[in-house]
């Protein structure tokens, strides 16, 4: 068993957000992230190739944008992406937004994919 404290989250920026890995000190079959955005212009799409990924919104409101399609989310959605499917989320004017993301792939880097896809 392992319990990492939410206190103990490092993050790391990405393009339009920054995102702390809690299981990065394990050996496992899966990852998580967790993501605090705040609403930035120039917002691009990302994918995972090599899995799907569920999303938790755990604070906030916004909207996640799946290929092409914007759908409204509010704290406490469970929003599911398919296998290399161009996605983005992105809080309302003026909010952040944090989201708790599970991806059946134990190494993340190795399965994002940033693209050029601008998302408004």
């Amino acid at each position: 068993m392992s319990v990492t404290p939410w206190t103990d989250r490092r993050y790391l920026p990405l393009p339009g957000r920054r995102s702390a890995d809690p299981l990065a000190a394990l050996d496992t079959d899966s990852s998580m992230r967790i993501v605090d955005l705040e609403r930035t212009d120039g917002r691009t799409a990302h994918r995972h190739p090599h899995s799907e990924e569920v999303v938790i919104v755990s604070a906030g409101k916004g909207h996640v944008w799946i290929d092409g399609e914007m759908q409204a989310v509010v704290e406490g959605d469970v929003v599911h992406i398919p296998v290399g499917v161009p996605h983005a989320t992105i809080p309302e004017e003026g909010s952040r937004m944090e989201l708790v993301c599970f991806f059946p792939h134990p190494d993340l880097s190795q399965n994002i994919e940033e693209t050029d896809i601008k998302v408004s």
